[in-house]
Formats: C-alpha cells, structure tokens, sequence
C-alpha cells in the first residue's frame, strides 16, 4: 500500500471522525467542506473528542498533537485533493449530489486516485460512472461514530478492481478498523438491511397503536438486550438520514414499503431530527457551554 495522503470531503457527523481516524493513522490528511463553519464545529468536536482521550489514557498527548499536525482543514476542493492518494466521500446521502462530487474529484486527482464513498445505502456503481476510473471507485462504509465503532464494510462491485478493494482493506487496518469485505453489492449492505429491517417494524408498530415508542425501545434493550432502542437510534443518527437513506432505495426498487414513513416525513418537515436539533422522538437538553 502506498497511501500516503487522504481526502474526506463532507466535514459533517461522520467525515469529521472519519479524518481524525485517517490523521490518528498517520496519513497525511485533508478534510473538506463547502462550510466554514461546519468545519469549525468539526475542529471544536475533535479537539474535545481528543483531550478526553488523553485524560482517559487512550492516546499520548504526543498522538495527540500529531494527529492534529497531520490534519488541514479547508473550504478549497481543489486544495484538499489535489495530490490526495484516497478520497473518501462523505457528504449528504443524495445520489445527485455524491456524482457531482465525484466529476469534480475526477478532474482534480491525480490518476492512480482511489475513490470510496462512505455512503450508508447508495451502492458504489451508481457512482463510478460520473468518473473516468471506475475501476477505482468502491464502497468504504465507517459506522456512527467512527471514532467509536470498529467495523467498516468495503464493498466490491463488478466494476471495482481487485486492487482497489484491497488498498480499502489496507487503510482500514491502518485505521485500526475491523474491515469485511462485501464481494457483491446490494442497497443498503449488510448491517444496516438488518437495522432497517427492525426499523420499519418499530416504526410500523407505533404507528398502528400496539405501543408506545418509548417502550418498543424499552421491550428492544431490556429483552433483545440491544444496547439501544430503534427510535433511540434514529434519534442519535439522524432523522433525516434515514429519510433520504429510505427515499434513495425508493427510488431504486420502486416498493412502496421502502418508502419512508409518514411519522418520518413529518418529523423531518418539522425540523426535528434527533439529538443534533434538540428534538426528535425523544427530546434532548442544549449543552450549555461556559
């Protein structure tokens, strides 16, 4: 393996951590946003992410401070991958716009580029095409949190080299991640057609009256001794995540049953997306900061 520099574009719940583990790993990282001031809150997050470590014993401060030098953050696309060796996409779960990103990479990377969206459903040959290297293209899908969870799914699809299956594999045990690789592609992966299946179930037995959110996700932790609840869980990643993440397979399998809830389309109309607006299904206080 001859990374050496890695870009994430997208600074948000998921690039930002995703960077830090790149930086941690000891590449050369860039991490890239549209948004000032998403990447603010990005730096604010992981300067806080990392001092607990420290205080936990986790990392040395000198680990510490050289994850920090091997991390740059910036507005400019082409300034932050102009001389990367991996991209790896993470912006918003909309089709449309992770093509764009990926024509614009295609005209700014050098050519031995590898490129791996983090995308939690949107499989890598939708993709590909919008780049002059499909070969080149592949899944890397990190888990929420990312500085957290241990597992990332790489997914091979047809157009996927066998090369560039295993330079993922590589940076993820670079990583200190646990990577599995999936040799055929299918929406969603694995982990989450699972967690989407149990779901749609919670979702559909709150909407029918057979019980309250609160204690589907209490029957889900205390019996199936799940460490979280359904709603719960929609809750921490994101209401409005697993509403495009529903529209998207929609639209590739036409089934009605993929389409999101009603209870999902007014929560996300409403503004109210979990924990990171304050309010979803359950609410949640503002930290207040001194």
């Amino acid at each position: 393996m001859n990374v050496k520099n890695v870009t994430v574009v997208g600074a948000g719940s998921m690039g930002h951590q995703i960077a830090m583990l790149s930086a941690l790993a000891g590449f050369k990282t860039n991490l890239q946003d549209l948004q000032g001031e998403t990447l603010e809150k990005a730096k604010i997050s992981l300067v806080d992410i990392m001092d607990k470590w420290v205080a936990k014993e986790k990392i040395t401060h000198e680990q510490r401070d050289q994850a920090f030098e091997n991390l740059y953050i910036t507005t400019d696309l082409r300034e932050a991958a102009e001389e990367a060796d991996l991209v790896i996409e993470a912006v918003v779960e909309k089709l449309e716009v992770k093509r764009e990103v990926f024509a614009q990479l295609d005209a700014i990377v050098p050519r031995h580029t590898v490129f791996a969206t983090n995308s939690s459903t949107i499989v890598s040959s939708l993709i590909a095409d919008a780049t002059s290297r499909p070969e080149k293209v592949c899944n890397m899908h990190f888990f929420f949190p990312p500085l957290v969870m241990d597992c990332v799914e790489v997914v091979k699809g047809e157009h996927t080299s066998e090369e560039t299956a295993q330079l993922a594999m590589d940076v993820c045990d670079r990583m200190n991640r646990t990577a599995v690789l999936l040799q055929k592609e299918i929406s969603g992966f694995i982990a989450n057609r699972i967690l989407f299946a149990i779901q749609k179930e919670a979702m559909a037995l709150y909407e029918g009256g057979y019980a309250d959110f609160k204690d589907i996700d209490k029957i889900t932790r205390k019996a199936l001794r799940h460490p979280i609840g359904p709603f719960e869980l929609m809750d921490l990643s994101g209401l409005d995540v697993g509403y495009y993440v529903m529209k998207q397979q929609y639209s590739e399998t036409g089934d009605p049953n993929d389409k999101p809830s009603q209870t999902l389309i007014d929560k996300v109309e409403a503004g109210e997306l979990g924990r990171k607006t304050g309010k979803g299904f359950y609410e949640y206080e503002k930290k207040v900061k001194n």
